[in-house]
């Protein structure tokens, strides 16, 4: 089973270099982060004529989640549990059946968190990261295979950037947004890239600007984080970095989990 997260940056704007990427590599689970679209605008028809279903939680201009899968999920939770005042759309869990039981898929958009000196914007990024712990621990509890994928916005070590001293005060590399990964992995979450690869210069997303994709200076921020049940059944894990190379790219890529689920 092929599970892909990719931070899509509009999906109206993307649509045609996402059906092609589905067409091409053919992942039986997708999950996208920013899709900038509310749910009723979402382009479904393209993407479900490819024999895929389609479960949004959408926001109007930014943010955005949805899961595609080539089974229909037997439940769709809506929403990051922990704060019911949060109306920013970041979070999408489904319930897909495979062989012998079922395995839960969440996609996720974790706040950037910048600039970092901003009372409202860091503090929301870290109480979503301890509302992210909470929920994986209530889910870890299951112990079923859990695949928490997205847009962490999350540099988790020095050789996940090009140039760390670029990144020194950035919310996506303080040392708080790092220990608060970290204290997902202590949970016995598995960083699913890192499992399949120690190599540096292995990269996410590359900016716009400066030509950091002909410079191949990026960062890995998209990650797969993995329960042990999860763990247990993957198999590889690959970065499709190619289609940052198509027009109208994404500024992310998608970052796929292979897996055995029986």
């Amino acid at each position: 089973m092929k599970i892909a997260t990719w931070n899509i940056n509009g999906v109206k704007a993307r649509i045609a270099n996402l059906c092609q990427w589905l067409e091409q590599s053919s992942p039986d689970i997708v999950c996208l982060q920013e899709i900038k679209s509310v749910d009723e605008g979402f382009p479904r028809l393209e993407i479900e004529t490819l024999g895929y279903h389609v479960e949004t939680h959408g926001q109007k201009g930014f943010n955005g989640v949805a899961l595609l899968s080539k089974s229909k999920p037997d439940e769709v939770n809506r929403g990051l549990p922990g704060d019911e005042t949060d109306e920013q759309a970041r979070f999408i869990e489904g319930v897909f059946s495979v062989p012998g039981g079922v395995i839960r898929v969440c996609s996720l958009y974790l706040p950037n968190g910048n600039p970092a000196d901003d009372p409202v914007k860091y503090p929301y990024k870290l109480a979503w990261m301890a509302r992210l712990k909470a929920f994986a621990q209530d889910r870890m509890a299951l112990e079923e295979p859990l695949i928490l994928a997205g847009d962490y916005n999350v540099i988790p070590e020095p050789y996940d950037c090009h140039d760390p001293m670029v990144w020194a005060g950035d919310a996506l590399f303080l040392p708080k947004t790092r220990n608060a990964f970290r204290e997902l992995e202590y949970l016995g979450l598995v960083d699913a890239v890192r499992a399949s690869t120690d190599e540096a210069g292995v990269y996410t997303f590359w900016d716009y600007q400066a030509g950091a994709w002909q410079k191949n200076n990026g960062i890995r921020i998209d990650h797969l984080l993995l329960s042990p049940e999860a763990t247990d059944r993957l198999k590889a894990t690959a970065i499709e970095k190619h289609v940052r190379s198509w027009e109208k790219p994404s500024d992310h890529v998608p970052v796929v989990g292979f897996f055995d689920f029986g």
